[in-house]
């Protein structure tokens, strides 16, 4: 769908990129779940990841000077990869969270992000705030924000739900459109790829709180690579090349 910065995949094994714990001097590797749109996905051919993620992880890996490889994982190991070192950061629509702070080091910010609700056109219920999601079948992906943000809001004011947790936001909007799901929680920034002319899909409700921030995670300790990527990442604000990337998804 969209051309890349000349993504390169880099199919070797670990050895250890400078500074970082990563696996060769020259190299970047990234963890993503490659089923994340518009963040991360494969493109028509089936094979070529595209998305925000995969177009920064790019970009950023050209400022510091290295190539990049993609490790496509599945987001309930993603953090668990961190840490064992099978790749250097991960660049996946991960929300700065003050726990997720506790035990990981994030870049700047790169993009806000709101947690909504979202419907098909013709739903007889479209929740305008998440109490009126009381009683549905609600989706969303599991281990997610979207995730804590309904659990504690429903534990906190005392109103059940129907749960429907899946491992791919896909699969949750794949069930809604085909009438298994009532409504669907997520990012504001993933639903506004399914939003919009000729949709089945309506946005009932968005979060009015401050907004979630996505950041480059990356291991705590490894300093190093905070100040590379967040260098790199301020070059991209400042040549126009995020907003660029951001411009072509949202």
């Amino acid at each position: 769908m969209k051309k890349l910065f000349g993504l390169v995949l880099v199919m070797v094994l670990a050895m250890s990129f400078a500074g970082c714990g990563a696996k060769e001097e020259n190299v970047l590797k990234v963890g993503m779940e490659i089923g994340y749109p518009p963040f991360e996905y494969f493109d028509t051919d089936g094979t070529t990841p595209i998305g925000v993620d995969v177009e920064l992880a790019n970009a950023l890996a050209e400022k510091m000077g290295v190539e990049v490889e993609l490790v496509d994982t599945a987001w309930d190991g993603i953090f668990a990869g961190l840490e064992k070192g099978d790749y250097d950061c991960i660049i996946s629509a991960v929300t700065i969270s003050p726990d997720r702070l506790l035990d990981y080091s994030f870049s700047d910010p790169y993009i806000q992000n709101f947690q909504c609700i979202v419907t098909l056109n013709d739903a007889a219920v479209k929740p305008a705030d998440p109490s009126q999601m009381a009683g549905l079948k609600v989706g969303y992906q599991e281990e997610t924000t979207s995730d804590m943000y309904i659990t504690d809001y429903a534990l906190n004011n005392g109103f059940e739900i129907d749960p429907y947790e899946y491992a791919k936001v896909i699969d949750v909007f794949s069930d809604l459109e085909n009438g298994r799901l009532d409504a669907v929680i997520c990012d504001s920034t993933v639903a506004s790829s399914y939003l919009g002319e000729g949709t089945v899909f309506e946005q009932s409700w968005i979060q009015s709180e401050e907004a979630e921030e996505f950041g480059v995670c990356i291991k705590q300790g490894n300093d190093e690579l905070v100040e590379k990527i967040n260098a790199a990442l301020a070059e991209l604000k400042a040549d126009g090349t995020l907003d660029e990337i951001l411009a072509k998804y949202f």
